[in-house]
């Protein structure tokens, strides 16, 4: 693994700044920090999302071929599961955002399995905090535009309950709303995807340390090996689930927002 090796030549101990990968670019690199490896992730993750559905509907036809039925099934899940089953059938106007959410969401996790690459863009917090800026940004947008600015602040803040209740539910109101949604959604994403990064990389990095060793922890390294190929799959299931949670959130602050009650 490439953190693998560049955390073994490091010094000791390690630094916050380990955190900051280096820049890939082979001129300037002092200058070009900002291009890192995450950041060629993130664009070849956003260059084969844009050609995928481009290609899939280049050519649409009414027995659709496999690459157009595989971008209708992506399209036709998110629509009909998350978008019209948490929203409505006002959800229809949402699918499509919410479907290159989930599209973005998923394959810039699915690199963190990806043999050579093994690290996703989400596993830095700056990506997740993004995209939940994004949608925190969306569903705060589409619920003034839906009630009108007094209006939906006061759906949002104001619970129905006993008048000298609500000194004490307006600020819980506020912070669960306006503050533990963004967190939540960011914090989540980055926490599993950060999590799964770094198991596999102890059990992988764990296997060469022990092959390494004299006496009766080498064969051990075997069990090692074996625990991070069983921990990829688990990982794959985590990626996928937490592509569908952020996505199924969203739709449902989006709900939250168009709601005529609180």
């Amino acid at each position: 693994m490439v953190i693998g090796q560049t955390v073994l030549a490091a010094e000791f101990p390690p630094s916050v700044e380990d955190f900051y990968l280096p820049s890939i670019l082979p001129w300037g690199v002092e200058n070009n920090y900002w291009f890192t490896k995450i950041t060629f992730l993130i664009w070849v993750a956003v260059a084969a999302i844009i050609i995928f559905f481009l290609v899939a509907y280049r050519k649409p036809e009414l027995v659709p071929t496999k690459r157009q039925w595989i971008a209708e099934s992506i399209y036709g899940f998110v629509r009909n599961n998350v978008a019209v089953e948490m929203i409505g059938p006002r959800g229809v106007a949402f699918a499509p955002y919410l479907t290159v959410l989930f599209m973005f969401i998923i394959v810039n996790n699915f690199f963190g399995i990806v043999p050579f690459v093994q690290i996703s863009p989400n596993s830095h917090i700056a990506f997740p905090a993004i995209l939940a800026a994004i949608s925190y940004v969306m569903f705060i947008y589409v619920g003034i535009r839906h009630h009108g600015f007094v209006k939906y602040f006061k759906t949002a803040l104001v619970p129905p309950a006993p008048w000298f209740i609500l000194p004490l539910l307006v600020p819980i109101e506020f912070f669960s709303n306006f503050l533990v949604r963004p967190f939540s959604l960011a914090v989540r994403l980055f926490a599993n995807m950060f999590a799964g990064h770094m198991l596999l990389l102890v059990f992988t990095l764990g296997g060469f340390a022990m092959i390494s060793a004299n006496g009766f922890l080498a064969p051990v390294s075997i069990l090692s090996w074996a625990l991070t190929i069983a921990l990829t799959f688990l990982e794959f299931l985590v990626i996928c689930l937490q592509a569908y949670v952020f996505t199924v959130l969203t739709a449902s602050y989006v709900q939250g927002a168009l709601a005529d009650e609180h």
